[in-house]
């Protein structure tokens, strides 16, 4: 009887197998095995761009498996298996377009399917088809970053694509996805000008090359070039914007460039005069008029910024009034569009144009700057990645439709962060969502900087712009989890994602660059660190163990991915961490009363700068066999935090330390009763504020409560009446008309309503900013002890609580990671 059971037991697991099998099978086509390799069938009238990407495929086909597939150019399907690729329209896929219909006539949408043993990589247009190519090569285990971040491939033998049952089809969220190259001049201008790109001696056609198909495989199909003095502007050096046509990039440029001008370079005073529209405005019409001409004679892509600023970042010149200045832009906005409806003999509605209201333009905006209906309004961030405003009800009506330019990377005040990209995967998560929730979903820019090593945090944003949906509030650590499987390899893709996670919520605490509690413009002095003495051995505790996991790691990276591993993952954790180690530890000496620990801590001060050398050398000089040289530094601007610490024993500073026993944290996760109201409830987002999980109300869709508001609750015991401090830390959102409250109650009695927004670059924005958190407090008496209870209230959505803390009255400062 045992052994019936057994054999039937066997019996259906064989069965079940081979249908798991047979299943698995239909959704799978093998690229190639030790024997042979499939063939690649493409139209012979099909775009160069499309060729071009094939045979990047067939290039990463042949670095797996060392067989590279053949390139046929035909008309029709052949009785062979094969790789059909191709735009819908044309004549090799005649047959596929009869039973699939939804691809004609889309924006850059694509379908990859296994049918009748054909895989079929078909796009509705030249770029569609083009993302379809480079998304089947990332399921193949190809990264983005072959090139930039030198993810080699790994060998393999037999290859297998795995598909969805019904394969893949997909179309962006947002039609204009884009870069903006800035602050160049420590990275980018110098790798390419002294290594990549010598005989242009800049960032030429050779390096936008890379740059623009480096944007092809994430998917992005926009740039604005980069534009400081250090850079010839992009349409002065031959080869440029031909490079931009080759791979159908669109060219713009930034909220100081109108009409795809580069000012800094373009703009000469001497022979121009003054960039004055109400003085100049003829010699201002030419240039601008001569740019358009131009672009019109080569047919290049482009998306044109209207209005007027000074010639670098700077207000308008001329305007003695906010007034004149708003009147005089609408002015500017009117012959704008008429010398682009001329010159390009079409109607101006289908001529992508952007407006973006950034820091006294918006000022201007917000006092009634009219912008016509067809112009995309693109809002910005506080530079420091908190969005300022977003499209309203009314706004979101408008067929030009709204927009995002975004902070991965700034120069300017309260203080830079040039060096290491460490924006919170979750706040970008929040922000952009938000915005996208809100009809902002035309163009997205971001400014990455000089691309390295803002690496994850470009392909994070990219992602969420090509397919809004693919990363879920409560799915931000599974994709930072799959990128380190495709990068690195499956068996350290947890504890790899459990370190950059880490990474970003200790930067969120106090970005690596911030850390001298010094400030830009005008640059000050470097002082101690403001953490309490706790606060800094436990923050230095944190920092080491993130090096210990990553030199256990280390062994277990494949021998193709070590450089990688050393850009993405060892460079940032390790530079941050020995920063960190500069400051903290000069903190510790300074504190210390005993002469010999106070001599142990500075010279662990000092070998934190060390290391930072060391390390910098490596990625210049070690890493990639020199690729890389000139493309790090470890002092952009060569600002004092970057600087070795000059060290006195003789400072005095105020003792720090500070007494936690009787400190109270609360996750703001962690509530014990919620309220929503209309459809909104309390949820979490991953990756997001000093506690990992901060929660906000979804939808994001924006709404006002005017009545029943939307609350959440916590419960807390003490064993001691008294005086106490509830300190609630808020995520520094911005609202459109800066007017967040939160009304914070205790025991249902004592009570507060707080102004949670501060203004543009006020005291408050730039502490707010350099520590990412609002701070209110509500001073309440416990007059008995056991459970008590806060509740807060909020008036509408974008609010975004943090963490709660609960201490006796007057103590500044406590344990900041609440761990």
């Amino acid at each position: 009887m045992k052994n019936k059971i057994q054999n039937s037991l066997l019996i259906v697991f064989v069965f079940t197998t081979q249908l798991f099998w047979s299943q698995e099978s239909k959704n799978s086509f093998l690229i190639a095995n030790k024997n042979e390799v499939s063939s690649i069938y493409i139209d012979q009238n099909t775009d160069q761009l499309v060729v071009w990407a094939v045979n990047e495929l067939a290039n990463d086909i042949q670095e797996i498996t060392g067989q590279k597939p053949e390139i046929i150019s035909t008309q029709k399907t052949t009785s062979k298996s094969g790789i059909y690729i191709g735009q819908i329209d044309e004549n090799l896929l005649k047959n596929y377009k009869k039973t699939n219909k939804n691809l004609s006539g889309s924006w850059e949408k694509f379908s990859i399917s296994n049918t009748k043993n054909n895989l079929y990589i078909v796009g509705s247009d030249v770029r569609g088809t083009v993302y379809g190519i480079f998304e089947t090569a990332e399921k193949l285990g190809i990264s983005p970053w072959k090139w930039w971040a030198d993810v080699n491939p790994i060998k393999k033998e037999t290859l297998v694509l795995n598909l969805p049952a019904g394969g893949v089809t997909e179309n962006p969220s947002v039609q204009f996805r884009g870069i903006f190259l800035n602050d160049e001049d420590w990275g980018l201008q110098p790798w390419a000008a002294k290594t990549f790109e010598k005989e242009t001696g800049d960032i030429g056609p050779k390096t936008y090359e890379k740059i623009f198909q480096l944007l092809l495989r994430l998917k992005a199909n926009t740039i604005w070039p980069a534009m400081h003095e250090s850079t010839k502007a992009f349409f002065k050096i031959e080869g440029n914007k031909e490079m931009a046509q080759k791979y159908h990039i669109l060219l713009g440029t930034s909220h100081a460039e109108p009409m795809l001008r580069n000012n800094v370079d373009e703009w000469k005073k001497e022979t121009m005069g003054a960039f004055n529209y109400f003085t100049n405005s003829e010699n201002i019409n030419k240039y601008w008029q001569d740019r358009l001409n131009e672009v019109r004679d080569s047919k290049a892509e482009a998306s044109f910024t209207l209005g007027i600023r000074g010639v670098h970042d700077s207000q308008m010149e001329g305007a003695k009034s906010t007034e004149e200045a708003k009147e005089m832009v609408e002015k500017v906005i009117t012959k704008q569009r008429e010398m682009l409806a001329s010159t390009f003999k079409k109607p101006i509605t289908s001529i992508p144009q952007v407006m973006i209201p950034y820091k006294e333009v918006l000022e201007l905006y917000n006092k009634g700057l009219k912008v016509p209906e067809d112009v995309t309004l693109m809002w910005t961030d506080d530079n420091y990645g908190y969005i300022r405003r977003i499209s309203d009800e009314k706004e979101q009506k408008r067929i030009g439709g709204g927009g995002i330019y975004y902070h991965l990377s700034y120069w300017g005040r309260p203080h830079d962060y040039l060096w290491l990209s460490t924006a919170q995967p979750g706040l970008i998560w929040s922000e952009m969502s938000k915005a996208y929730a809100n009809g902002d979903q035309k163009m997205w820019i971001v400014n990455v900087g000089d691309i390295k090593p803002a690496e994850y945090d470009l392909e994070f944003f990219m992602d969420l712009a090509w397919d809004i949906n693919s990363i879920k509030p409560d799915g931000i650590n599974e994709h930072l989890t799959n990128w380190a499987a495709r990068e690195f390899n499956d068996a350290v893709a947890n504890e790899v994602s459990h370190i950059m996670s880490e990474y970003y919520r200790l930067a969120m605490l106090r970005k690596p660059e911030f850390m001298g509690w010094s400030q830009t413009e005008p640059t000050t002095q470097i002082n101690p660190s403001e953490f309490t003495v706790d606060e800094a051995k436990r923050r230095i505790q944190l920092y080491d163990e993130l090096v210990e996991k990553v030199n256990g790691l280390s062994v277990s990276i494949p021998n193709e991915r070590k450089d990688a591993w050393f850009q993405l993952v060892v460079y940032p954790v390790k530079a941050a961490t020995y920063i960190n180690h500069k400051f903290l530890y000069w903190k510790l000496s300074l504190e210390s009363k005993d002469e010999t620990e106070k001599e142990k801590f500075e010279n662990l001060s000092k070998e934190g700068f060390e290391q930072i050398e060391k390390l910098t050398q490596y990625y210049n000089t070690g890493m990639s066999n020199g690729k890389w040289n000139n493309m790090m530094s470890m002092a952009p601007r060569k600002l004092p935090v970057f600087e070795p610490i000059k060290y006195d024993n003789t400072q005095k500073i105020e003792e720090s330390k500070t007494n936690t026993t009787e400190l109270i944290a609360i996750q703001a996760k962690d509530f014990t009763a919620s309220q929503g109201a209309k459809n909104y409830q309390w949820k979490l987002i991953e990756g997001f504020g000093y506690s990992n999980a901060a929660i906000t109300l979804f939808p994001l869709k924006s709404s006002y409560f005017e009545t029943e508001k939307p609350s959440v609750t916590y419960t807390f015991e003490t064993k001691k009446t008294g005086e106490y401090e509830i300190e609630v830390r808020f995520i520094p959102t911005h609202a459109n008309n800066s007017d967040h409250q939160a009304t914070i109650s205790f025991d249902g009695k004592t009570s507060e309503t707080f102004k949670l927004n501060s203004y543009d670059r006020n005291a408050a924005w730039k502490a707010n900013v350099l520590r990412n958190a609002a701070i209110f407090r509500l001073p309440v008496t416990i007059e008995n002890t056991g459970k008590h209870t806060i509740k807060i209230e909020v008036n509408q959505t974008g609010i975004v609580i943090d963490q709660l803390a609960i201490f006796p009255k007057g103590q500044k400062k406590y344990e900041i990671p609440f761990d």
